[in-house]
């Protein structure tokens, strides 16, 4: 019996596609450190008088930075599995996005729902 590790063919594994090369890497890595630089930059140095606009513009490249790392790091392309991994990402991302916009939703709503209390409520102790 021998103890030494087997060695499959690349062709022994499905699909077998090279994940990524350095030059791939490098991009993804400049990309997601520029799209976090520029965040704080705006927020540091208080280049927007608008929170609401420096806000909005921060989901946003938060949006982007999340695409950067798909495709860059975790690989999920319509070619990698038959597509069958992004379409998994997808589902999930759909998910997310249901539960926390749902939360957010219901939470409002109790919220301006709720019955109002007076401004002084009246002392019964007198």
């Amino acid at each position: 019996m021998s103890t030494r590790p087997v060695h499959l063919a690349p062709e022994d594994h499905g699909t077998a596609r090279e994940h990524g090369s350095r030059r791939r890497y490098r991009i993804g890595v400049a990309l997601a450190i520029l799209l976090t630089v520029i965040p704080f930059w705006l927020v540091m140095s208080g280049a927007l008088p608008n929170a609401a606009v420096t806000a909005a513009i921060i989901f946003a490249l938060a949006l982007v930075q999340i695409v950067v790392h798909v495709v860059s790091f975790l690989h999920l392309d319509t070619q990698s599995e038959g597509g069958w991994t992004l379409l998994a990402f997808l589902f999930t991302a759909v998910i997310v996005v249901l539960t926390i916009g749902g939360s957010v939703w219901v939470m409002y709503h109790l919220n301006t729902n709720m019955m109002p209390m007076p401004d002084s409520a009246p002392s019964t102790m007198r």
